[in-house]
């Protein structure tokens, strides 16, 4: 059998300013030929669909949706389909086996026992085919002579309902997550998600240039756009109200005879938008920026008392996002790419990172080898540190070399860790701070979550979530490399050490103390869906 990668045969007209011109996007739908399509598979002409109602594989015009040819499906559960070059490959659930059908006739022309018990999703990578079990949620790479299983790679996710290989990537339907993932064979590890264009994705397929699926729910298939030059993806805005109340209580018995507050102040990201300037309460005494370009409002507090209490309070009405950044290994450039002053500011070395440690040394030998790839060399660490650690909040924030040693931290010591891995294998590394909603949209946080961006070039500062990344499936991991969720009120971005808020991120403070003081701090974010100073006027009045 010759090897093949098929190439597209047809275009489709587009306009330039269809709303759909983004990763994930539909470019065309067609209806499907049956009620209840499984596989599906592109020859170069036509789509494949098979449907297990009617135990048939149809051929559909993928400009018109007309069905041109229809065969009798050689088992009675066919299920996935794919496409060698030279004729199709139909899996059939219940017989557990995997039949070639030729493309004129519909005569099988070989017949393979799928090596796995219940089979379902089917591909074809050039050389062999893949085809995953329901049964030990892994995806088989079979030999197409015989039927031996050359190798295995689990689930990505939940479940896996479609298979496709585009040249590089396996990609993967979940019905379960409605998502389409591009996997990377030789770790296993998801790279790119997509949203599935209906709620039960079965069929998946690949033209040369787009992917193809088939709903089981909408009855539909979709033409999707694999790549764009857009590839910063946004969705589900939540309109929200914050309240962050910063609180120093001085228990004494002596008094403080200067306190000083820091808020880190939030502005516009690509996550959020501000929809009007932060209020404070009182008025800050200035408006700085540390050596990060982080603004800070600082409040001045005098000779506060034993008992005394220093209060401070930020208001923000914004629109948070869910933001996905699309992002292809392959298209990333090399780290001297990156901008002189960004490697200058951002690979520098501090006590809590220690990147000349031996122990972090060591660590990146390990970890990213002679990997020259920024992605690659942040995925490599992001992937060596959650074999390394797990996730404990023991209290204060160690420095990187003893977390590593320690193999546990909070959210800001995976941080830590990253940063200073990243550093040390030459790729800029940042901290971002947040508020963070508690799932309800009336709720609050005392904890917080920091996470890291990384800077990959031409795509800029990317964010990744160590600490929330440390998951079981590669589907999960994925999910915090270039994913941010709308949960967020971003105030901070640092390199750490602040000259305002040193380590901290939200708020600092600092201050005097004229003989024996006991401070006590406490902090609360309130999130709500109406301003809360209005809503509580409504709630007096009633």
């Amino acid at each position: 059998m010759k090897r093949f990668f098929p190439i597209i045969f047809f275009t489709l007209c587009i306009s330039p300013s269809s709303l759909n011109a983004f990763p994930g996007g539909v470019i065309r739908g067609l209806p499907a030929p049956g009620n209840n399509c499984t596989g599906l598979a592109f020859d170069g002409k036509n789509i494949w669909v098979a449907d297990h109602a009617l135990d048939e594989l149809l051929a559909v015009d993928p400009r018109t949706g007309k069905v041109q040819k229809r065969f009798k499906s050689p088992g009675y559960r066919p299920a996935g389909l794919a496409f060698d070059g030279e004729q199709l490959w139909n899996v059939d659930v219940k017989e557990k086996k995997i039949y070639r059908i030729g493309l004129k006739d519909g005569l099988v022309t070989r017949t393979i026992p799928a090596p796995i018990d219940r089979p379902r999703a089917l591909a074809f990578d050039g050389r062999a085919l893949w085809v995953s079990d329901d049964k030990t949620r892994t995806i088989h790479r079979v030999d197409p002579r015989d039927g031996t299983t050359i190798r295995e790679v689990p689930f990505p996710s939940k479940s896996v309902d479609g298979l496709a290989f585009d040249g590089r990537y396996l990609w993967v339907t979940d019905r379960l997550a409605d998502r389409l993932f591009a996997v990377h064979l030789p770790t296993g590890e998801v790279l790119v998600t997509l949203k599935s264009p209906g709620p039960h994705p079965t069929g998946l397929g690949w033209n040369g240039k787009e992917l193809i699926s088939v709903d089981y729910q909408s009855d539909r298939i979709s033409i999707i756009r694999r790549d764009d030059k857009k590839f910063l993806i946004e969705e589900d805005p939540r309109d929200a109200w914050v309240v962050f109340t910063h609180q120093v209580r001085n228990f004494g018995p002596d008094p403080l005879p200067e306190l000083d507050v820091y808020l880190a102040v939030p502005r516009d990201l690509q996550t959020q938008r501000l929809l009007s300037p932060p209020e404070f309460e009182p008025k800050p005494a200035e408006l700085l920026a540390d050596q990060w370009g982080q603004k800070v409002a600082r409040f001045t507090f005098k000779n506060v008392a034993a008992t005394g209490v220093a209060t401070v309070r930020m208001k923000v009405h914004l629109v948070s996002k869910t933001v996905h950044w699309v992002i292809y290994p392959e298209r990333v450039k090399s780290l001297w790419k990156i901008p002189a002053d960004v490697r200058r500011r951002y690979l520098v070395d501090t006590l809590k990172y220690d990147v000349k440690n031996p122990v972090i040394q060591k660590a990146v030998k390990e970890a990213v080898g002679a990997e020259r790839n920024p992605y690659w060399i942040a995925r490599k660490i992001y992937r060596y540190i959650h074999k390394k650690m797990h996730y404990e909040m023991v209290g204060g924030w160690d420095v990187a070399p003893k977390l590593l040693q320690r193999g546990s931290g909070s959210c800001s010591e995976y941080s830590y860790v990253f940063i200073s891995m990243c550093r040390a294998a030459g790729l800029p590394a940042r901290y971002v701070g947040s508020l963070v909603v508690r799932k309800d949209d009336a709720s609050y946080d005392d904890v917080y979550h920091r996470w890291v961006e990384v800077y990959l070039p031409p795509y800029g500062w990317v964010p990744v979530d160590p600490s929330r990344g440390d998951k079981s499936t590669e589907a999960e991991r994925a999910d915090s490399f270039g994913h941010l969720y709308r949960d967020f009120l971003i105030t901070t971005h640092g390199g750490g050490g602040s000259t305002l808020l040193d380590w901290n991120y939200n708020y600092n403070q600092r201050f005097t103390c004229k003989g024996r003081c006991k401070v006590d701090v406490e902090s609360i974010a309130e999130w709500s869906r109406e301003d809360p100073d209005t809503r509580h006027h409504k709630s007096a009045a009633k």
